[in-house]
């Protein structure tokens, strides 16, 4: 598997599906910017797919498979809901925060650990990791514009951040 973020502002997301998980997943869809195409399990057809970027479907096995088909055939990624062997795209667990986000995933095989892997992960991720972003950022531009190589980065972003709590510039989560 490619972990992998998607830009899907303005581009459009076809949704096969009724009932509360298809509504998580429009609004989850929406709110990353896709423009949502829904389409009830019993009308779903081909040409629903046309121009589509991604397609999610929450309308049991045999919708499922009938999606996948139709996607394949044009080249376009799937989210099955529940159902892995129908899906060529998994949605994740998220934990987002001051601007950094973590997916975690288990392949669609096991939504239950990715769940209890995101509340740990989110447990353990400090609060104030925004303000880590907004000094990486700005270490970044110093290293590109003085030629860092991309080797040494890392223990200089780590002495960075430590600065921070050393001089009490942010507090402890």
């Amino acid at each position: 598997m490619l972990p992998l973020f998607l830009n899907l502002t303005g581009r459009l997301v076809v949704l096969v599906g009724d009932g509360p998980v298809a509504e998580t997943k429009r609004r989850l869809l929406e709110a990353a910017g896709a423009i949502v195409r829904h389409v009830a399990p019993d009308a779903f057809c081909e040409a629903d797919l046309n121009d589509a970027w991604l397609a999610v479907t929450t309308g049991g096995p045999e919708v499922n498979a009938r999606v996948a088909r139709a996607a394949e055939a044009r080249r376009i990624f799937v989210n099955a809901a529940d159902d892995p062997q129908n899906a060529s795209a998994y949605l994740s667990g998220v934990v987002e925060r001051g601007g950094v986000t973590i997916a975690i995933s288990t392949e669609g095989a096991a939504p239950g650990l990715t769940g209890l892997v995101r509340e740990a992960l989110d447990a353990l991720l400090p609060d104030d990791v925004g303000r880590w972003v907004e000094e990486a950022r700005a270490e970044r531009q110093a290293w590109q514009r003085d030629g860092v190589p991309l080797a040494h980065r890392r223990p200089l972003l780590l002495r960075a951040l430590n600065r921070l709590y050393q001089n009490g510039d942010v507090s402890h989560a």
